[in-house]
């Protein structure tokens, strides 16, 4: 099973008490969790207990928000080898803020050795990262994109960063139809990038056709998309992006006390 755009923006059009509630305060919510996450010491045995905490809150949110659990898992795994290759290397890096190192007593190849130091800051960094991508799918699975993006310039973020955003947005859903047709158009003709039977060299030409033929289509595509734009008014200036304004409710207000109130606890404690 894969996980596409289509997936995501799906998700995110369900109806619950936390896609309910209004962006700024989910991004502003993010944004505090990952802080203090990051913010917290190196190595300190009560980060475990204080990052557990965080994490138990963010399942019972996506449980709340009836978000499919195998979507969630998926979402996790795809992003997980990007910060493992990370803390993999740590238990064989002597960090410097680190006085005495205890060696871990196994034979590792190549003269490699490990401490009980470097284990424990890695499980440290690998605690942090799970509780910051949490709250990152969190936002993006219960947040439509556009939302995200005028609930971005609500907070006073630039407008042309927003532009340029709302940019990304549009053309990232244009490469993607343009993909699903060049999957169509080649399932359509039995090719198939997992055969074992199918020469490799083969496969490596049709990937790179794929790629060339994307370009293109979506160079002529996004032409296509900008002149419509113009024919509609578009101008090239942020200050012509529509954004309603939206006070902010009584859940709003609640889910922004308690989030501040569990992190304030978390780190005076």
């Amino acid at each position: 099973m894969q996980i596409t755009l289509t997936d995501i923006e799906r998700e995110s059009y369900k109806d619950s008490p936390v896609h309910n509630l209004d962006g700024r305060v989910k991004i502003l919510a993010t944004v505090a969790i990952i802080v203090f996450a990051v913010s917290l010491p190196r190595i300190d045995d009560g980060n475990f207990t204080r990052l557990l905490v965080v994490e138990i809150y963010l399942i019972l949110l996506i449980l709340l928000a009836r978000l499919n659990p195998l979507y969630i898992l998926l979402r996790f795994l795809a992003v997980l080898p990007f910060g493992l290759a990370m803390i993999l290397v740590q238990p064989f890096i002597r960090q410097p803020f680190i006085d005495t190192f205890t060696l871990y007593p196994v034979a590792l190849p190549f003269g490699l050795t490990m401490t009980y130091e470097g284990i424990y800051f890695g499980l440290n960094l690998l605690a942090k990262y799970v509780a910051s991508v949490t709250a990152i799918i969190l936002l993006s699975s219960t947040t439509k994109m556009n939302d995200m993006v005028v609930s971005a310039r609500r907070l006073g973020v630039p407008g042309e960063f927003t532009l340029l955003l709302t940019m990304m947005v549009r053309y990232l859903f244009v490469f993607w139809i343009v993909l699903k047709r060049i999957r169509v158009a080649q399932q359509t003709r039995l090719f198939d990038i997992w055969n074992k039977k199918t020469p490799r060299r083969w496969i490596l030409e049709q990937v790179g056709y794929t790629i060339s033929s994307l370009f293109v289509r979506s160079y002529e595509q996004g032409e296509r998309t900008y002149i419509s734009m113009l024919c509609r008014g578009y101008g090239g200036e942020a200050a012509n992006m529509y954004v309603h304004r939206r006070k902010l409710d009584s859940r709003d207000i609640l889910f922004s006390l308690t989030t501040a109130a569990m992190l304030t606890i978390l780190t005076l404690a």
